[in-house]
């Protein structure tokens, strides 16, 4: 494993669900070896969550990872951000926590974070944050986020699998099993740079060079679009 290679206090960046860009994420007894490994090696987790919830449909499935590590002993940080799974991506809502081992290397370490935010941002927009308090603080709005949540989830795993199964229908000999077995917002197709110039170009299907794609952006309109569109660029 990396993580056995790599200089001892080291920080080791980890997606905590729904990993971008590869959609695909380590299982539970897997982020157990890792914690392992981490504690022995001496190294430092830093959790990035930005995609609660998409992965799983569960925001406490989803924060499995975290929580073990924590039950485990890790100090961590976590940045966690709001911009997704609470539609705010203009306000770019977050949390950043860090689990210190006393109050007093809390105090310590929050005076440095002080002193590296106050000429980057100094203080942030509280109007995003006050959206998350207000939705995460009452009951009722917390359920019917949660809800919608869970409806966002499982619009994407159901459109993964309609584009599965019209890639199949259309007659791709390329087995596409990776599309259904990846998770969260993004997929990567496996398609060269190549194909994916030609889908941009004669297309106008979008998506980055090494063949990763929205499926957030797909819907049950354009699905079929995208699949005979794949199927040309990859038969």
């Amino acid at each position: 494993l990396y993580l056995q290679k790599i200089p001892e206090k080291s920080i080791v960046l980890l997606h905590a669900c729904a990993h971008n860009p590869t959609g695909v994420d380590p299982k539970p007894e897997q982020w157990a070896e890792m914690s392992a490994i981490i504690k022995k090696r001496n190294l430092f987790p830093f959790f990035d969550m930005a995609y609660q919830g998409f992965a799983s449909g569960d925001v406490d499935k989803d924060a499995l990872a975290v929580r073990s590590f924590l039950r485990d002993g890790h100090q961590i940080v976590l940045a966690q951000s709001f911009a997704k799974n609470m539609g705010l991506y203009g306000e770019r809502a977050g949390a950043f926590s860090l689990i210190a081992g006393s109050k007093d290397e809390a105090d310590r370490t929050m005076s440095q974070i002080k002193i590296l935010i106050r000429p980057m941002y100094s203080n942030p927009p509280i109007h995003g944050a006050r959206l998350v308090s207000e939705i995460l603080g009452d009951k009722q709005l917390r359920q019917e986020w949660l809800g919608d949540v869970k409806l966002m989830a499982d619009r994407i795993i159901s459109v993964r699998s309609t584009l599965r199964n019209n890639l199949k229908e259309l007659g791709s000999s390329r087995n596409w099993s990776h599309i259904t077995d990846q998770i969260g917002m993004f997929c990567f197709t496996g398609m060269n740079q190549q194909q994916c110039e030609r889908l941009t170009k004669e297309f106008s299907v979008y998506l980055t060079k090494d063949g990763r794609i929205s499926m957030a952006g797909v819907t049950s309109k354009n699905v079929a679009y995208l699949a005979e569109a794949i199927h040309a660029v990859t038969k």
